[in-house]
């Protein structure tokens, strides 16, 4: 098991500048990371720095909060796959889905699956926000609307990825849709905890740290 064929490498600060993304592709380049995953205004960015396509990009769409309408979101993973994005990154409507909207979040996915066609969509539940209940509900709309990943964490909520939620959503999901875990894996036995439960894809800004075998202590979440 090669831990950087899953890892996508990111940088979702606010403050990140070109500069900064050029140093995360050549990191990304440089330690064979599956994907770089940007905000939506640095995706054309990322087209220009990356040297080839075996480094693949990844977009945010709705982040960090879910709550932007539908239509946006379509716009800005229509606007992020133009710019030349392969996967997207979408945080869904947590507020409707508490609020037992579940056909509202089920349309939303589904819109957005369509406006990628073939592209890869990775839903985002925002498991810390969730009950337990509510995270199995979460999952299985995914399934239902042929998301390719369910993903746990924004990074920015109140919480990240858990083993317990991994757990959760693997044996809700089964082979249906892949797991990406995101939102404060910082080490290594962690990073191969979360493999060794199905997960198929990691979300970190820690990648070169997980890659080293060092801790990483920064206090960020993602």
């Amino acid at each position: 098991m090669k831990l950087n064929d899953y890892i996508d490498h990111t940088l979702l600060k606010p403050t990140a500048t070109s500069e900064d993304i050029r140093i995360l592709c050549d990191e990304a380049e440089k330690y064979n990371f599956y994907a770089v995953c940007v905000n939506g205004s640095r995706v054309s960015d990322c087209k220009r720095f990356l040297n080839s396509d075996k480094v693949k990009i990844a977009a945010v769409v709705g982040f960090p909060l879910g709550a932007s309408s539908t239509v946006v979101k379509i716009f800005e993973a229509r606007n992020a796959i133009e710019d030349g994005a392969d996967e997207i990154d979408m945080v869904i409507n947590v507020g409707w889905l508490k609020e037992g909207r579940t056909e509202d979040v089920l349309k939303e996915i589904k819109l957005l699956k369509e406006a990628i066609k073939q592209k890869v969509l990775k839903v985002i539940i925002e498991t810390c926000f969730l009950t337990k209940d509510e995270i199995v509900q979460a999952a299985e709309i995914c399934v239902k609307a042929a998301a390719d990943y369910v993903k746990t964490s924004t990074g920015y909520g109140t919480g990240g990825a858990t083993f317990e939620d991994v757990i959760l959503i693997k044996k809700t999901v089964g082979n249906q849709a892949k797991i990406k875990a995101s939102g404060g894996i910082k080490d290594k036995e962690s990073a191969l905890k979360y493999l060794s439960l199905g997960v198929s894809r990691l979300g970190t800004s820690s990648g070169i740290s997980l890659m080293e075998g060092i801790l990483e202590t920064d206090g960020s979440k993602y």
